[in-house]
């Protein structure tokens, strides 16, 4: 039979009940269970300067735990507010800094404004269209020339990558026409990699290298 008037047995019976799942959610996870008792400590400190003494021991081992983050110019301000949190704002000490507002905490974010530009052809995306553009607006000569033909390119290869049949390149030089308004005419004077040659390239790196053991022994 157990004897449960033993310390050490009582002791092992309270670790094995001990689960996280049992214990207080912590505020911010990212400092640990101990910080969070040290904080819930020294709001039981009854004098003030004693309590506002560890705070700002708490401050610094809290620093010591994001050293990364020391060259932040608002880097201890965020601490003092990591402090406030920690304690549900009701850890009463003499900050440098105001607490933040219990609202901020619940706040939800702001929505990421989305550009909305209609994409004529959504394979080929809309920095295409701008390069396109950047082309109509060049002068007339080898550095425009060199442009159109990476672009035409770029676009068999965009097209190949969503539609994996044979495009012929009079599509690529309708497309181009057509998103440059008209304003670049270009047909068979613009020599376009073959269709069997972009796969084959695509097809390489996405296959992964095969291990070769006596590569390996070398």
């Amino acid at each position: 039979m157990t004897d449960n008037k033993n310390p050490l047995i009582k002791e092992s019976m309270n670790l094995t009940e001990d689960y996280n799942t049992n214990r207080e959610k912590m505020a911010i996870p990212e400092y640990g269970r101990n910080i969070h008792k040290m904080v819930k400590h020294i709001s039981t400190i009854e004098d003030r300067e004693e309590r506002n003494k560890a705070a700002r021991t708490i401050i610094s081992i809290m620093g010591n735990m994001n050293p990364h983050l020391r060259d932040i110019n608002d880097f201890k301000h965020k601490l003092w507010d990591h402090l406030a949190i920690i304690s549900k704002f009701k850890l009463d000490i003499d900050s440098p800094y105001p607490p933040p507002a219990l609202s901020t905490l619940t706040e939800k974010p702001k929505p990421v404004p989305y550009n909305n530009y209609p994409i004529r052809y959504k394979h080929y995306g809309r920095l295409l269209e701008q390069m396109i553009k950047a082309a109509t607006e060049m002068e007339e000569g080898k550095k425009k020339e060199a442009l159109i033909h990476l672009i035409a390119n770029h676009m068999k290869k965009s097209y190949l990558t969503w539609n994996k049949s044979q495009v012929t390149d009079d599509i690529i030089y309708n497309d181009l026409r057509e998103l440059s308004r008209g304003l670049i005419e270009r047909g068979s004077e613009i020599k376009l990699s073959e269709s069997k040659d972009i796969l084959s390239r695509a097809k390489k790196k996405k296959s992964p290298r095969k291990f070769n053991p006596r590569q390996g022994q070398r």
